[in-house]
């Protein structure tokens, strides 16, 4: 990668105890082609082998993801492992994976609103909550069959030779024109970067649609819907707030995050994670 091309982000923001996952796996990103930067978070790969399970947890960006994946047992050829590939629409809980023996990992997280270009034929939220094969959503592949197999992508060595890889496969896919996916991923956007935005009604006021077409624009292209994006993204800090604070003012991060009080964002938080943030902060600052 050159001096001046750009970077992908570096945070780990939604990954629950991000030391311990990076203490297990090879995990890296990687920018795509630039055609479809427009659309794309990046590419993540992981690779592992591991002398016992480990099970990662995620709280889920609001985001549809295209997943290669490979897992085998130590010691055996890469031919007997078993590959498969998926598309994972916007997960709306805690998401936990098993890591076992040795495996590989080559991810599509496109942005918020940033699938739709590539499967115009469906609304994104036909995906939201599901796992679904990747020929369910591309039955043809990579268009001639030399990409979007499990073994173009996931066979070669080298990180570049699976980024191109995985460009190939989607740029034999589209992107289609798409003036509505623009606006959905600029409005997702002003939600994770003004945090004033702690109210449907501000969105709305702030992109000069009604609430209802917010729904609609957000059903459609994001798969969920604006105030659950705003949630969403909200308690990402609040999670790495913990991470980095164990002595954070919880009362004081409510009201900053939108919450109605401390004891709210204590059961999300508890819900979702398992543990109340206190106890979170304290468990990931001893590991």
């Amino acid at each position: 990668m050159s001096a001046s091309a750009p970077r992908p982000r570096r945070d780990t923001r939604g990954i629950v105890d991000p030391a311990e996952l990076l203490s297990r796996v090879r995990f890296r990103r990687h920018v795509p082609a630039p055609e479809l930067r427009p659309y794309l978070e990046h590419y993540w790969l992981m690779d592992w082998e591991l002398p016992e399970p480990y099970a990662s947890r995620l709280v889920p960006h609001p985001s549809v993801n295209v997943v290669f994946q490979r897992y085998g047992r130590p010691g055996a050829p890469a031919a007997a492992a078993s590959a498969s590939a998926e598309v994972s629409g916007v997960g709306l809980g805690l998401f936990t994976q098993k890591l076992t023996g040795v495996g590989r990992v080559c991810g599509v997280q496109f942005r918020p609103g940033g699938f739709r270009p590539f499967a115009p034929a469906w609304p994104v939220s036909a995906w939201t909550g599901r796992r679904v094969p990747l020929e369910d959503v591309f039955p043809n592949g990579g268009g001639d069959g030399s990409a979007g197999t499990p073994a173009a992508v996931l066979s070669p060595d080298d990180d570049h030779a699976r980024v191109a890889a995985l460009d190939a496969f989607l740029l034999a896919h589209g992107p289609e024109p798409d003036p509505a996916a623009g606006q959905a991923m600029e409005l997702v956007d002003l939600i994770r970067s003004d945090r004033t935005v702690l109210r449907v009604s501000r969105l709305a006021a702030a992109s000069g649609l009604s609430a209802r077409s917010l729904q609609r624009l957000f059903a459609g292209h994001v798969g969920v819907g604006p105030k659950w994006v705003i949630l969403r993204y909200r308690f990402h800090e609040a999670l790495e707030r913990a991470e980095s604070a164990a002595d954070a003012d919880w009362a004081a991060l409510a009201a900053e995050l939108g919450y109605s009080d401390q004891a709210h964002l204590v059961r999300d938080f508890t819900a979702t994670i398992g543990v109340p943030p206190t106890a979170y902060a304290r468990a990931v600052s001893v590991l």
